[in-house]
């Protein structure tokens, strides 16, 4: 096996959230170029590491130099490269010196046609590509096409300029024991890095690529590799709780482990009179101004008692953690005041300032928008089972809390202080969670409102979004979602599916724009919207585990109600595992294709007019099925409906095979497409079973 190659780019602080991506994706860019230099082989086993101060990458089994490759040029089409005669012209001549071969004789060119025309080819061998060569080119590949955030510029000791993330200070490169030369951003590759600011003692000379991570935590204390530090963090962490339980969000202790090259965690507490702020307050101090984790119980319920996640081992740990004590002591103190000062005013009372809050310029106030939402609230109260004058009264108070001293300080918290505030000033338990539900979900796999009046609000306030932004044009492209209208459709969706809602979104959609009706710049596409919403459902649909065909067979029928599309989907899949299914489907198919091209005025049959015993055969079976079908249908028994068209197939391919339908004799035509259109009918009240066909 090939020595392992280590490539070390020591800097100054990195960007902490950003720190784990830029470590992934330097490991990444350097080992596929190297990978595609020939240095790898399919053992080779690459490492990622990140901590405050360096980004590195240790590849296992690396070649010095790489394995000679046979590689097929093209030069020129022949009827440039070639002469009358077949000699070669001065074109061809001049590009085979070019590649120094110029003694190449015709005979040793290949003739490869390119599917337009005859191209000349030369095979040759290419010699193998030595480490430093294909290192310099990965190390310039690696370093330029980096996620930075934002890039910095300075100057190094000669004057030069350079362009990277952070001021680059060391670059070590080792093959095995062996120092790889390689030039980046001003530097000259050596062996030596550095450890911890404090904790280690002068430079650290790496002895071979193998032992670097060894090296760097004994004699560097430091913890080079990402996973295994914030591993570390997440245990020291567990151990400090002492039973109980840690709020640690994934992104907070991903940019602590990005700050911290050698994780100790300390315990500090504050006063308890503290905790009579709501704990929501509390958490979102300490996360976002400190870094810390807070603690709480078994059942939830806020300690006063925190963790914090120090760079430094120390023997003394008061003096660390008493400052960070005094420090957080102030945030509190901030938080407890504003929340003293916001509740000496009722949500009511702070209804008329939102006329000074500009909701979008071509949409007018928040004030005007919640007496949208409140029309809205008492449409959509009796279809989610909510009070209407409950669902009135969330919605009207859903966007006061905007106005209060926390939402200003943690604009994170809207909706959720707006509650606490609720339950403060008298309002009704379910205003108040609906206050706060109002805006979930938040995110994807956020829980749903836990009331109906919650529902109905929420919706509203959905709707009432996705139709005045789209209504004024701002339609998501690409990753561009301002208004987050596709976490809003998602949200719609999974309110109506999840909580079986007999909503008509198209009517729906049609009763929010007449809202806007007074707004000049309001045009609404009624239709795009639906198609942008169907788009999102069909993403959820596919989530759920239903295959496109499926999904398809359902929403090309664009259905306005959503609630009762899981069991059309169950019972197409039913359906579509019966040994006639693929007959019926090609055979609807086929139906459809017909109809389209004809208008059929009526699907009442006339006895009387068939003549052949297979369309006889046929309708007899549709007259005696349909009833069964109908009344499956009505009840909700969707896969009943579909199961007893499943003996039609032996009488379907009967008619197809010895009628035909498009008979000279108008009556006979006619009546032969009113019983495909009746059967036609009822196959797809369903769902499009078309979509099925292979």
């Amino acid at each position: 096996m090939n020595p392992t190659l280590l490539v070390e780019l020591f800097t100054e602080e990195l960007p902490p959230k950003a720190l784990k991506s830029l470590g992934d994706a330097f490991s990444e860019l350097l080992s596929k170029t190297l990978r595609d230099e020939g240095h790898l082989s399919d053992s080779s086993v690459v490492e990622s590491f990140a901590s405050p101060r360096r980004l590195a990458c240790r590849i296992s089994d690396v070649a010095a130099l790489s394995p000679e490759k046979k590689i097929q040029e093209r030069l020129l089409p022949v009827k440039i490269g070639l002469d009358a005669n077949g000699l070669p012209t001065p074109p061809l001549q001049k590009k085979l010196e070019s590649l120094g071969l110029g003694s190449i004789g015709v005979d040793q060119l290949e003739t490869v046609n390119d599917g337009k025309q005859d191209v000349l080819h030369i095979s040759r061998t290419q010699a193998g590509k030595a480490l430093e060569e294909s290192l310099n080119k990965a190390l310039e590949v690696a370093t330029t096409k980096l996620p930075i955030p934002k890039v910095m510029s300075y100057q190094r000791p000669d004057g030069s300029t350079v362009h990277f993330v952070r001021p680059a200070h060391r670059l070590s490169c080792l093959h095995g024991e062996q120092v790889v030369r390689a030039q980046l951003l001003g530097l000259e590759s050596n062996r030596i890095t550095l450890g911890h600011r404090f904790l280690s003692s002068g430079v650290i000379n790496i002895t071979s690529a193998d032992t670097y991570e060894e090296q760097l935590e004994k004699e560097g204390k430091v913890i080079a590799n990402f996973n295994k530090r914030k591993a570390f963090i997440v245990k020291a962490l567990a151990n400090q709780a002492a039973g109980d339980k840690v709020i640690q969000p994934e992104e907070l202790v991903d940019e602590v482990c990005a700050l911290v090259e050698w994780p100790v965690v300390y315990e500090a507490s504050f006063e308890k009179e503290f905790l009579e702020v709501p704990q929501e307050c509390l958490i979102l101090t300490m996360q976002a101004n400190q870094k810390y984790f807070a603690i709480t119980d078994q059942h939830g319920k806020m300690k006063n008692r925190f963790l914090l996640v120090s760079n430094l081992l120390t023997t003394t740990p008061e003096l660390i953690t008493t400052g960070n004590e005094r420090v957080l002591r102030a945030r509190l103190a901030d938080a407890k005041f504003f929340f003293d000062q916001d509740r000496k005013k009722t949500l009511e009372s702070r209804l008329p300032g939102l006329a000074n809050v500009v909701y979008h310029n071509k949409l007018g106030t928040q004030k005007d928008r919640n007496g949208r939402l409140v029309e809205l609230a008492a449409a959509l109260a009796p279809v989610c089972g909510a009070d209407v004058e409950q669902a009135k009264r969330a919605a009207q108070l859903c966007k006061a809390d905007l106005l209060t001293d926390m939402v200003g300080e943690f604009p994170e918290l809207q909706g959720n202080m707006g509650e606490h505030y609720a339950h403060h000033d008298g309002e009704h338990a379910d205003v108040a969670q609906a206050i706060a539900d109002h805006y979930s979900p938040r995110f994807a796999g956020d829980q749903l409102p836990r009331n109906p009046v919650g529902v109905s609000t929420a919706l509203a306030d959905k709707i009432e979004t996705m139709v005045g932004i789209y209504g004024i044009g701002l339609i998501p492209t690409g990753d561009k979602d301002p208004f987050a209208l596709r976490r809003h459709a998602l949200g719609v969706i999974r309110m109506v599916i999840e909580k079986n809602l007999p909503l008509d979104l198209k009517e729906m959609l049609a009763a929010a724009s007449l809202l806007f009706t007074n707004y000049p710049d309001f045009k609404i596409d009624l239709d795009g919207l639906e198609k942008f919403i169907q788009d999102r459902l069909r993403g959820y649909l596919k989530d759920q585990g239903y295959s496109a065909a499926e999904v398809e067979s359902v929403l090309s029928q664009s259905p306005s109600q959503f609630a009762d599309l899981p069991k059309r989907l169950e019972a197409v899949r039913a359906f579509s595992q019966l040994p006639e299914a693929q007959a019926l489907a090609a055979a609807n198919k086929r139906i459809s294709n017909i109809l389209k091209k004809t208008e059929v005025a009526s699907s009442n049959v006339d006895a009387n007019l068939l003549q052949v015993d297979a369309e006889k055969a046929l309708a007899a079976q549709v007259k005696e099925v349909g009833p069964h079908a109908t009344r499956a249908f009505e009840q909700g028994d969707y896969q009943q409906a579909l199961m007893v068209l499943a003996p039609l197939k032996a009488n379907v391919d009967a008619f197809f095979e010895n009628v035909m339908v498009m008979d000279n004799n108008d009556a006979l035509k006619n009546n032969r497409l009113a019983l495909l259109k009746h059967m036609h009918g009822l196959m797809n009240r369903v769902a499009d079973i078309s979509q099925l066909a292979n």
